[in-house]
């Protein structure tokens, strides 16, 4: 039915915004499809329907990463932006707008939000005790500190939660602290902080968890938050800090989680901004009546479900018509790893295979539930090659060719077997609730089910053995012309999933393909020539995208990982082969570790001095993100030790350190059996 002013919805969708300080994997892309799919079936049925997003462009390690990498944090979050932006791009995710939680329309309601609330007597301050780091004269987030679990002793944890035994405390608890930033150990001092009074919001939240805005599974699990009591949320950071200041402060700054939610807003003025006809305010009003819907991960659903509804709540804003969460994504049944090539980079998997695969098996095993998915490799080639090649495809590929051959293209005057059609039309409300449900898994089952009769309406009339026949010419041109209008409903279905195929069935049949045009048939149409619109997943390619998505042991081996990229000795040491003579060359040694400490300024380096039996040695070492200091103090390893002394800025190398692993923190120090001696030869 064509949609009406009086029935047409206004909605406005979100996904979480990702954070502007690294790359789009796999897993983000679960919910930036899942969102896209829901936003283009709203717009397929007629709704006025605008989905923003933006990137995450604040906070510490956005502020260090760009001093790592020697460049202003605006440089760094621009080039991110632009890089996420190619990938949604290319991934076929239509955002309305997609901004900067870094821009004047995000400082502007972050101000606004905290000026209100401030002015309704949401906002306090006290004087805090919190771990500094008194090398880089900067407070540390929990992230940034880690030491020894006051639980368990567990070393090496992080500032919150032990991994051993699940314990959680604040970072001044830990015993042995120490700063990630700097190795330093960090000291306690005092602050003042700002503070939302999110316990006055209590009884709203209990209400707004329970009327049905959340999934029921999200709603009790915030139950246990109610059950300890809500606190007052700081919602303050002192300088240095990239973000935006605290009105009437010049060393306060926002914390990320209060302007990033605020983000969504920001974007959608900007998207008014660009288009006078879309009214900010009858989105984000009080009293608004249009449709508000948050995608979000299961991990975030405590910022978008409690402190954003009671920020909103204060400020006099609306709140969310609902929050959606969505599971995580493993591969193969387990986490996705960096060593097994299964944490994959949203460009390289474009750089192998095509982006509607992706999309449509996502989208056939997406549930309104937050399960976790499992991207199975080996059933993801069979899916697609099964339901899109070997189901929807095939069926205009069996009919177009009688058609286009036969009757200059030209569809039949009227439809035969108009029970077998109808059903196919009358599947329609079904599959629509599906989509709106966001049971994406039903609507693709239901679908291929019709197109499992398709083709076995085909199969059973035969058109190539009819054509045999020039009696039977009428009928082949009726039998071929149901099929590729039993091929247009199906992908009419499909289309909020597959896009571009949509896009290439649409330029086949001379049409646009809309959800009324579901129940018009094509008689007397003329249509093109049929071109493959679609090859089968090749296992071949999705192996290669496992192997480019594998850390590179051989070059963690065989290059220090504190070359500069220009070095001769970064490059692939798989493509350059050397004599055995060459290798002969190599003289390894025995080495004892009498010193290690962290590198001032350096994000991976530890600067080793290495004894060699009477010959001290220095060495910077990119195995930070392995190995403390003093895990390395006293061990033996070993180096090659007629490398060329190499100039860096932190000082001369005066040889190499070998480890082997995939890296980061599966990164080992080669250490020989007890018995060895320092200056001893490596044969």
């Amino acid at each position: 039915m064509t949609k009406t002013a009086e029935n047409t919805r206004k909605i406005l969708v979100t996904s979480a915004l990702p954070y502007a300080n690294g790359p789009i994997h796999l897993g983000h892309m679960l919910e930036y499809i899942q969102t896209d799919i829901w936003v283009r079936f709203q717009k397929l049925r007629g709704h006025e329907c605008h989905y923003v997003c933006a990137d995450d462009a604040h906070g510490t390690p956005i502020m260090l990463k760009a001093q790592q990498l020697g460049i202003t944090p605006e440089a760094m979050i621009d080039q991110v932006n632009q890089e996420h932006q190619q990938d949604f791009a290319d991934f076929g995710v239509a955002f309305d707008n997609f901004h900067s939680t870094h821009s004047d329309e995000n400082r502007h309601f972050a101000e606004l939000i905290y000026n209100k609330l401030k002015s309704n007597n949401f906002i306090s301050t006290k004087v805090i005790e919190q771990l500094f780091d008194p090398e880089k004269k900067m407070f540390l987030p929990d992230r940034f500190v880690k030491g020894d679990c006051p639980s368990c002793g567990s070393e090496d944890q992080n500032g919150d939660n032990c991994d051993s035994c699940g314990a959680t405390y604040s970072p001044v608890e830990l015993k042995n602290p120490r700063s990630v930033v700097s190795g330093a150990t960090p000291v306690l001092k005092e602050s003042e902080h700002y503070f939302f009074q999110l316990p006055k919001f209590e009884q709203m939240l209990k209400d707004w968890t329970r009327s049905g805005s959340l999934q029921v599974e999200m709603a009790n699990k915030l139950a246990e938050w109610f059950e300890d009591g809500l606190r007052d949320w700081d919602i303050s950071r002192d300088a240095p800090y990239f973000g935006f200041n605290i009105p009437g402060t010049t060393d306060k700054f926002f914390y990320v989680w209060l302007d990033a939610p605020i983000g969504y807003m920001g974007s959608f003025k900007n998207l008014c901004n660009k288009n006078p006809e879309i009214d900010f305010d009858s989105f984000w009003a009080k009293d608004s009546t249009a449709e508000l819907y948050h995608f979000i991960g299961k991990d975030i659903i405590y910022f978008h479900s409690l402190f954003w509804p009671a920020m909103l709540e204060g400020a006099g804003f609306r709140k969310p018509t609902s929050v959606f969460a969505h599971g995580f994504v493993t591969v193969n049944g387990a986490k996705m790893s960096k060593s097994k090539g299964t944490f994959i980079k949203a460009r390289t998997y474009l750089e192998h295979l095509n982006p509607e695969y992706l999309r449509y098996y996502y989208g056939a095993k997406l549930t309104s539930k937050i399960d976790d998915l499992d991207l199975n490799l080996e059933d993801f080639a069979q899916r697609v090659n099964s339901d899109l090649v070997g189901k929807v495809i095939n069926i205009a590929s069996r009919c177009a060719g009688f058609v286009v051959k036969k009757f200059d293209g030209m569809l039949s005057n009227d439809i035969v077997e108009q029970a077998l059609i109808n059903e196919f039309i009358a599947a329609e409300p079904e599959i629509a609730q599906h989509y709106e449900n966001r049971d994406f898994s039903k609507a693709t089952r239901q679908i291929m089910a019709l197109a499992d009769k398709a083709n076995q309406y085909i199969a059973d009339k035969e058109p190539w053995q009819l054509v045999k026949d020039p009696t039977k010419a009428d009928e082949v041109q009726q039998v071929c012309s149901l099929g590729i209008n039993m091929f247009k409903i199906l992908t009419t279905y499909l289309k909020p999933i597959v896009p571009q195929l949509a896009e290439q069935v649409e330029a086949f049949l001379n049409i646009e393909l809309t959800w009324d045009g579901i129940s018009q048939p094509l008689t007397n149409h003329k249509i093109n020539k049929f071109k493959a619109m679609m090859q089968r997943v090749d296992m071949e390619k999705v192996n290669a995208m496992i192997e480019d998505s594998k850390d590179n042991l051989q070059a963690i081996v065989n290059t220090p990982v504190a070359l500069d990229p220009e070095s001769p000795l970064a490059k692939d040491p798989i493509s350059d082969t050397i004599s055995f003579e060459d290798f002969a060359k190599i003289d390894l040694r025995i080495v004892k570790i009498i010193k290690a400490e962290h590198v001032k300024g350096a994000d991976k380096l530890l600067r080793l001095e290495l004894d060699l039996g009477g010959e001290t040695r220095q060495v910077f070492a990119g195995i930070k993100s392995a190995y403390q200091p003093e895990q390395l103090e006293g061990k033996l390893t070993v180096m090659v030790a007629n490398l060329a002394p190499r100039k860096m800025r932190f000082g001369m190398s005066e040889g190499m350190v070998l480890a082997a692993g995939p890296g980061g923190e599966d990164l080992w120090v080669l250490n020989p059996d007890d018995g060895a001696q320092p200056g001893m030869k490596v044969k």
